[in-house]
């Protein structure tokens, strides 16, 4: 968790980028994907540090419509359950720079199952990290100008977009060539937790690596 902490303030200042919205965004191939069963896990979901209040069935609600709203559209001929777990998250508080608190995140871990066979694709499941996105306005904090519910919604929307993008990274699944482009572009959702790992492993070794210096003898 400190891990996912430190690659949110690492993110702070990334360029503004708008909400995903499936109303308006190109649909790109899925192969004969459909979704069937569409499952949020999220009773055991960690506060990522000062953060607002959320109830287990308030990101149910809000997760599982996310999902339903990006891919209740595709209409493929063979069935596949999303299944997912909200492992931890932040709200930004009312007030604060950017500077000084993390923006608002979530931490998911998703599976992809097959509908016919009832199993779980578990080589083929992911861990993302999730970033609200800026604007003149969340520059300054999310949560001066946003409620929790939009804050929620926001969160909502970038997760499912990058479900979306995972589900194209692994489009062999549905009868689909992958190119290293669609790799590449789900890679980055989990690549900030990634590098933050890093950087604290590597810390924690030099850490451990470095010698106390030497009390000077008392003559």
């Amino acid at each position: 968790m400190r891990a996912i902490l430190t690659a949110l303030f690492a993110a702070t200042f990334l360029s503004a980028c708008a909400v995903p919205n499936p109303d308006t965004d190109e649909q790109v191939p899925l192969g004969d994907f459909k979704l069937d069963l569409n499952v949020a896990v999220t009773d055991q979901a960690k506060k990522m540090g000062v953060t607002r209040a959320a109830t287990a069935e308030e990101w149910e609600q809000v997760l599982e419509a996310a999902i339903d709203k990006r891919f209740r559209r595709y209409d493929g001929e063979k069935l596949y359950h999303i299944s997912y777990s909200l492992d931890g998250y932040i709200l930004a508080t009312k007030g604060g720079r950017l500077a000084l608190a993390p923006r608002s995140a979530l931490s998911m871990t998703v599976h992809i199952w097959d509908s016919e066979t009832k199993t779980i694709l578990k080589d083929r499941s992911k861990q993302i990290l999730v970033l609200e996105q800026l604007d003149g306005e969340t520059f300054v904090g999310s949560g001066f100008f946003n409620t929790k519910e939009q804050q929620m919604e926001n969160l909502g929307a970038q997760f499912a977009k990058a479900v979306e993008r995972w589900l194209v990274a692994n489009g062999d699944l549905f009868g689909l060539d992958v190119d290293a482009d669609a790799k590449d572009a789900s890679a980055k959702d989990d690549l900030a937790a990634l590098a933050a790992q890093a950087k604290a492993d590597a810390a924690a070794g030099s850490s451990a690596t470095t010698a106390t210096p030497a009390k000077p003898a008392v003559n």
